[in-house]
């Protein structure tokens, strides 16, 4: 960097009063720090890489200190960065800041199949390191792994199920598969079946691999319990909010069985606990929407099966499907595979962490494979008019978040008249606990004022008018 920029960065920092994702302060005004090698690696190990800034004081209300020697700490530095592993290659700068040398390391950051840059002196396991926010904190052993894995290309999803033979799969299934790979694969076709299951990653010394397992074993959940999915459909936006019962949770499944039959179930426990709004168009025409399109449901959903890390170390880890008041969430153990970027999915062909599952979904036409889940989730939430659904990376797990909408559409009701403004809050089923937060009185004074009034009127009516004190019992509009 230029000059120029280190006294615009310090002066940045010095104004917020605060290190930041990609900045480090070391104050050198009497001798070099002890150790910099966590943030070296932390640095090396982030896409955006840092800055160690050596010669202002944190504690000392950021002014700038000043480095007891420039020559020596630059010597000293480099030193450090030759203690990693792969050497770090710094970028120095200094300049006069109040009076004071100030100096810079830029740390780039190392292309994904070469970390993680760890400290020599303490090991891959224990020497490296990750920034989080303004700190530097060890790598965990998945963390670590992740990136081994990628490096060496280890495909957790061929290793052997100890116990799990063919005599254990799904026969129909399997000889539907083994149909589809001669159809569509007819080069393998002239060989036996066991050969082309071997070639395909679906057994491997004679017992079948993580991905047969999973797809056409009777029952996976016997090897691997908690590769499975939890659903749960809670009364309000945060875990742990309860309905005005002491619920909290409308619906809790854990949805068992092979990725095919996962994926079905889960996508009915969305169908069945998300609300449906009403639409009445010019001339009168009632038609129903659903509160998140129902394809994007299924594309998630489907990616979180067929990405999500199958290693020994997140075995024990189910996919989340969390349905709030307002979004939805998915979640899956590991995060974007090979080093891409939140903002480049469905722009391009990224690494899959799981082709063998890939490709036999494909086969039995469960997915397409053509990388075109992204691209339609964001198309259906385009056309339903929704919120862009969110995808976010965080260090160990994948999250897609599902806006309903629901605060954008609240904000525009006309509160003037407020019974007017309750029934067409209502045009989406509510719940007495959404009604009353709408209206913003008691419980009590809601229900009474406004809901059974219009109740009387005819202008709402109860979705389960048989059930008219039960928990799950919402209040939809009449037109």
């Amino acid at each position: 960097m230029r000059e120029e920029e280190l006294v615009s960065l310090v002066r940045k920092v010095q104004s917020r009063q605060t290190e930041f994702q990609t900045v480090e302060l070391k104050a050198t005004e009497k001798d070099f720090p002890k150790k910099i090698y966590d943030t070296l690696s932390s640095f090396s190990n982030q896409d955006e890489g840092g800055t160690i800034i050596f010669g202002l004081s944190e504690q000392d209300n950021y002014k700038a200190v000043g480095v007891y020697n420039v020559e020596s700490a630059q010597k000293k530095a480099m030193e450090a960065c030759n203690q990693m592993e792969p050497p770090v290659r710094a970028v120095f700068t200094n300049t006069e800041i109040d009076g004071k040398i100030v100096l810079a390391a830029e740390i780039p950051p190392v292309e994904y199949w070469s970390r993680p840059v760890f400290y020599k002196g303490m090991g891959r396991l224990k020497g490296s390191y990750v920034r989080v926010g303004d700190a530097d904190e060890p790598m965990s052993e998945y963390e670590v792994y992740s990136y081994e894995a990628f490096r060496r290309q280890i495909h957790d999803e061929l290793r052997a199920t100890q116990g799990c033979s063919l005599d254990l799969c799904d026969k129909e299934k399997l000889s539907e598969y083994l149909n589809a790979v001669k159809r569509e694969r007819p080069k393998v076709a002239r060989l036996s079946d066991e050969e082309i299951l071997k070639m395909m990653g679906v057994i491997r010394d004679g017992e079948l691999t993580l991905a047969g397992t999973m797809i056409f074993a009777l029952f996976p959940q016997t090897w691997f319990p908690q590769l499975c999915i939890t659903a749960v459909a809670i009364p309000g936006t945060m875990m742990g909010e309860k309905d005005a019962d002491g619920a909290r949770f409308l619906d809790n499944k854990r949805i068992t069985g092979s990725i095919p039959e996962m994926l079905e179930e889960a996508v009915d426990f969305v169908r069945k606990n998300m609300r449906t709004k009403t639409i009445v168009d010019g001339n009168g025409q009632r038609a129903d929407k659903d509160e998140y399109p129902i394809v994007a449901v299924r594309e998630a959903i489907l990616n979180a099966l067929v990405h999500r890390d199958y290693s020994v170390l997140t075995e024990n880890t189910p996919i989340s499907i969390e349905m709030y008041r307002d979004r939805m969430e998915i979640v899956s153990k590991g995060g974007l595979y090979g080093g891409g970027s939140v903002k480049d999915l469905g722009k391009g062909r990224p690494e899959t962490r799981n082709p063998v599952i890939a490709n036999i979904l494909e086969l039995m036409k469960v997915t397409e494979n053509r990388y075109s889940g992204i691209p339609t989730i964001l198309k259906e939430f385009e056309d339903a008019n929704l919120p862009k659904p969110e995808f976010n990376d965080h260090r160990t797990v994948f999250k897609v978040v599902f806006r309903n909408g629901t605060a954008m559409e609240t904000d525009k009701i006309d509160r003037t008249d407020l019974h007017r403004a309750v029934v067409q809050f209502c045009i989406t089923p509510r719940t007495r606990e959404e009604i009353t937060e709408f209206v913003g009185k008691s419980r009590y004074f809601t229900m009474s004022a406004y809901v059974q009034p219009l109740l009387d009127q005819g202008r709402l009516r109860m979705t389960m008018p048989d059930k008219p004190k039960s928990p799950k019992q919402t209040y939809v509009a009449v037109h």
